[in-house]
């Protein structure tokens, strides 16, 4: 089979598998065989992809590849401008602006220390500068900082202001999409020609944030969203930093591996067994061995090193800020007994199923955290039979992820609940299958519990089996709830 001949099928072949995202755009089409060039170098399997059964992953390649070389093949395309917007010490921040008279002192939002499960969930600069971490337990914070103010989360006031940044981003751009209350992209290449007006964009918006809700943004101008990104770490806080193509390799490059999206601390050791310690380390790296140690991730770390990442910033309104919403807590003593996990698994249950009815969604999966007493932690998830919102409906899958899966083990320290795959709480049709109608029955009790918890506190009422460990069940987990960013992927 001649070359162009191969090509020509290799582009068909991308063409009639497009997915969401791919347009067809007949322009970007024609210039797959250019992606398919390179691509080969790479990806030795596309040399069959001319062939019936390209697999999915050798599809989803040379699409990303044809994708990419058509844009830099169409001389007329001008580059994206793309932002990447950091709200800093989002939380801290939030609470500085309604106690003006903590702003002059070291703050840090977290749970609570007493009860085992304090840990820092967003600090403001100055305690920065004792030293204090997000993600360290309250305990060693309060040892760096004496005089650390330490303040619940109120996620209420966090999503309001939020949205209140997402309305500053709307007068720019249509398309904004959320990572986390905290963080956004803006594809703002319909009111910029270049990544020094994008800077300029960004420059405004940061002082619009400081002018209307008296708060600091970081913000990485690029020409994808994973050097956004990136730039918006670089300089904290209240700065814009620009990344461009003809200086990533100098700013990003030089980098930690870890600084890059989806670089967990798994990856990252198996990273540093092969001698990659750098951003450019990885970017200059063997692709086919990155591929064989870590799989399609190695591919994807690799174009998102080499600056080859180029997904759509999703239109606002596409897909709610939230994705998932789930608890977790470090629990007063050690649990060893069935009851013990029940009524904890129960307070988080009852917690996420709070939060999912009063935003107005439900679930259609449940992710199970545990944690024993040497520290060693897992999850595991699993779909529910319908989308629900029912508090027996969220243990009763939690539960049986425990038994299944951690049956006789060690004392466990702590346990977190979450409730994924977020659908929009539309009325049910009639149905007369058992488990849906139990399903409503019980979310209509659980709506009637919420207002007697609502007007009377939350501990009001309880059920018969939080009595036996009054200890364990002054757990108040829909106070210390925490929201989950949406996936990169999502």
């Amino acid at each position: 089979m001649s070359a162009t001949r191969h090509m020509r099928q290799t582009a068909t072949a991308v063409v009639e598998n497009r997915g969401p995202g791919w347009h067809g755009r007949p322009v970007r089409v024609l210039r797959a065989v250019l992606g398919f060039v390179e691509a080969s170098r790479f990806y030795p399997s596309l040399k069959c992809a001319g062939k019936p059964g390209l697999d999915r992953q050798g599809i989803s390649f040379c699409r990303f590849v044809a994708e990419f070389y058509g844009v830099l093949a169409t001389a007329k395309m001008a580059d994206r401008i793309i932002l990447h917007s950091d709200l800093n010490s989002f939380y801290a921040s939030v609470e500085c602006f309604y106690n003006p008279e903590l702003r002059a002192l070291p703050v840090a939002v977290g749970g609570d220390a007493e009860k085992r499960h304090g840990i820092v969930l967003a600090k403001n600069e100055l305690a920065k500068k004792y030293g204090v971490k997000t993600g360290e337990a309250l305990w060693q914070a309060r040892q760096k900082c004496p005089g650390l103010v330490v303040l619940k989360p109120n996620y209420s006031k966090y999503i309001q202001f939020s949205k209140l940044a997402r309305e500053i981003y709307d007068r720019y751009t249509d398309r904004v999409e959320s990572f986390g209350l905290d963080e956004c992209w803006l594809d703002v290449s319909g009111v910029a020609g270049s990544i020094e007006e994008g800077g300029g964009i960004a420059d405004e918006i940061r002082a619009l944030m400081r002018e209307e809700l008296g708060v600091s943004v970081s913000i990485g101008v690029s020409w994808n969203k994973i050097f956004a990104k990136l730039g918006s770490d670089m300089k904290k806080p209240d700065a814009t930093t620009c990344v461009a193509k003809t200086d990533f390799k100098e700013k990003v490059w030089i980098l930690p591996v870890a600084d890059l999206l989806y670089v967990g601390r798994a990856t990252e050791r198996k990273l540093r067994k092969m001698g990659v310690l750098s951003i450019g380390d990885l970017a200059c790296f063997d692709v086919e061995l990155l591929a064989k140690v870590l799989g399609a991730n190695g591919r994807m770390l690799w174009g998102f090193a080499n600056g080859l990442e180029n997904s759509a910033v999703r239109k606002s309104g596409g897909s709610p800020i939230i994705k998932s919403i789930g608890n977790s807590t470090t629990t007063p003593k050690d649990l060893v007994r069935a009851d013990d996990v029940k009524i904890t698994l129960y307070a988080l249950s009852e917690s996420v199923a709070s939060r999912l009815r009063d935003g107005g969604v439900r679930c259609r999966g449940v992710v199970l955290s545990i944690r024993d007493k040497d520290l060693f932690s897992f999850q595991r998830q699993a779909p529910l039979e319908f989308a629900s919102s029912s508090s027996k409906t969220i243990f009763n899958a939690a539960w049986k992820l425990f038994a299944v899966n951690y049956p006789g083990g060690k004392p466990i320290r702590s346990l977190g609940v979450r409730a994924i795959g977020l659908v929009e709480e539309f009325p049910s049709q009639l149905s007369f299958a058992g488990p849906v109608l139990d399903d409503e029955r019980i979310e209509r009790l659980d709506r009637s519990i919420d207002f007697i918890r609502e007007r009377f506190g939350y501990h009001s009422a309880k059920r018969a089996l939080m009595l036996v460990d009054p200890a364990l069940s002054s757990l108040d987990a829909k106070g210390d709830h925490v929201i989950h960013p949406e996936s990169f992927f999502a």
